[in-house]
């Protein structure tokens, strides 16, 4: 059975870094039924995280179901799904029974810090930069495959013979959306494939000289296609559904905040903090920091780069502040604890509980909470803790400002902190440019259901999903120019009491925020 022509609604999946969703949309991009369920964080170690990606894949097709059932809809209700996804988790399987090697190693996970140092030889972290936009860091893909292939027994050897895969979560579940050991489609799209530090941005291919200096076989590797196709057809809830897109989530986020233009830009506030601006056609080496990312490529278009940078924790944060030192009992709380101060009292947190990214990727720094005294109450913590996000925005706008020569004009936001007024309007202060939240705040669902409807022809085109983008809400800044400048210098001098907390040679970074 094939998907009809005449379904009137798109499917997304959006497994994230600590659930999984199946949100149906409709023709005008709006919601119809969504279905969430959440799946275990593994801590084995400090700095190490990982998920069971055969229970993730239960997950899915759990809230695939779910999803269909709130709808009252089948499978012949639904014209194509689309597929989101947490981005450098890695997942390696056996070709012929489909069961996950070992557990997925998450992309918060620091183990491999000692090999990527080892492996920028006298380099250092920019020994891969020029062909893959990234440095070597403990975040990407290609490090966390070679760990398993060096720790797991016997696995170099199966798979250099062919008989493991690898994966991040979109290849993950393509493959087993379209059969599995029975004829499922090893693929991922130039988003995922360019999170890995294996892909070539020039010619968006696995880099075979690259591939063999970390020490990957190319034989696991997915083949990479564009974002918006199909892949295969669905078996199973979905049978005969197209299966017909898939993005990174933030790259999803940014196509369904329809940042289709250059210089256009969006920040998804989550378990951390992303930020990417659209740089057109153009590759942008980043001098500051930043990532150069593929943002999204439409069937045989011409693939469209982005500058990206990357926050470790922010949503995070407020869940520590919450479950580590019980401050406030649910993350909304925070903004009422917030709203009891005019201010931070003087004091500044900056979380960095697994090092610095962007735009520093600074491994050896730790979180600090500066400024206090006696004055400092838990409302001005609580202030201090929203403020690092908005802050921690700022120096990646300001890095993208650097690197690309695009002024900032407004940030399009979504995600789950962006319910937060009070640091909305912190962060339209700090930069000192609007900030506007959607109609619909499931961007990164979004994005992924529109990729999968233009590849099958339920929306005809980029204006028609432009002309879908309703701004909710919208705050616009109301700070002093020469507060906001005394309170970055501030900002500033907190983050240079980070750095240098870890010495290179203790191999156990503390625990990242998951």
């Amino acid at each position: 059975m094939t998907a009809s022509r005449t379904a009137r609604h798109i499917a997304a999946i959006d497994q994230g870094t600590t659930s999984s969703r199946c949100i149906l949309f409709d023709a005008d991009g709006r919601i119809v039924a969504v279905e969430q369920q959440e799946h275990a964080q593994l801590f084995p170690q400090p700095g190490w995280v990982e998920h069971d990606a055969a229970e993730i894949w239960t997950r899915v097709r759990s809230v695939v179901r779910g999803a269909l059932e709130r709808a009252g809809l089948t499978a012949a209700d639904v014209r194509a799904v689309g597929i989101t996804n947490q981005r450098e988790t890695t997942v390696l399987w056996d070709r012929h029974t489909g069961v996950p090697v070992h557990h997925a190693i998450v992309w918060q996970d620091t183990r491999t810090e000692a090999l990527c140092r080892e492996l920028g030889r006298n380099v250092g972290q920019d020994r891969f930069r020029r062909e893959t936009g990234l440095p070597l860091a403990s975040y990407f893909a290609g490090p966390k495959i070679r760990w398993l292939l060096d720790h797991v027994e016997g696995l170099r050897e199966r798979a250099e013979a062919g008989d493991v895969l690898f994966g991040t979560m979109d290849s993950w579940l393509i493959w087993n959306l379209t059969g599995g050991v029975d004829g499922g489609r090893h693929v991922t799209d130039v988003t995922n494939a360019s999170r890995t530090l294996l892909m070539n941005l020039h010619t968006l291919e696995w880099d075979e000289r690259i591939a063999e200096s970390i020490g990957v076989p190319l034989a696991m590797l997915p083949e990479i296609r564009s974002s918006a196709e199909v892949y295969g057809e669905a078996v199973g809830d979905l049978a005969g559904v197209p299966v017909a897109a898939a993005l990174g989530d933030q790259q999803a986020a940014l196509f369904g905040q329809t940042c289709f233009a250059e210089g256009e830009a969006k920040s998804t506030y989550g378990t951390g903090t992303f930020l990417l601006l659209n740089t057109g056609e153009k590759i942008v080496n980043s001098y500051h920091g930043l990532l150069t990312t593929v943002g999204f490529r439409i069937g045989d278009r011409p693939p469209v780069y982005a500058l990206e940078g990357s926050i470790a924790v922010t949503g995070s944060l407020v869940q520590w502040l919450r479950d580590q030192l019980g401050i406030i009992s649910t993350a909304a709380e925070i903004e009422t604890l917030a709203g009891t101060v005019e201010d931070n009292g003087g004091a500044y947190v900056v979380p960095a509980f697994s090092g610095l990214f962007a735009p520093y990727w600074r491994s050896d720094a730790r979180g600090v909470i500066t400024g206090l005294t006696r004055y400092v109450t838990k409302g001005h913590l609580a202030r201090a803790v929203l403020e690092a996000t908005a802050w921690q925005t700022r120096e990646v706008v300001d890095a993208m400002e650097k690197d690309s020569g695009v002024t900032l004009t407004a940030l399009k936001v979504d995600g789950g902190m962006t319910s937060n007024n009070l640091l909305m309007q912190y962060i339209a202060d700090v930069l000192d440019v609007p900030v506007e939240r959607p109609y619909v705040a499931e961007t990164t669902a979004l994005g992924a259901a529109y990729a999968a409807g233009l590849a099958v022809g339920f929306w005809d085109g980029l204006e028609t999903l432009r002309a879908n983008w309703h701004r909710a809400a919208e705050w616009t800044p109301r700070m002093a120019a020469d507060t906001r400048e005394r309170e970055h210098r501030n900002w500033l001098k907190a983050v240079e009491r980070t750095m240098g907390w870890i010495d290179q040679d203790e191999q156990q970074p503390e625990q990242p925020g998951a």
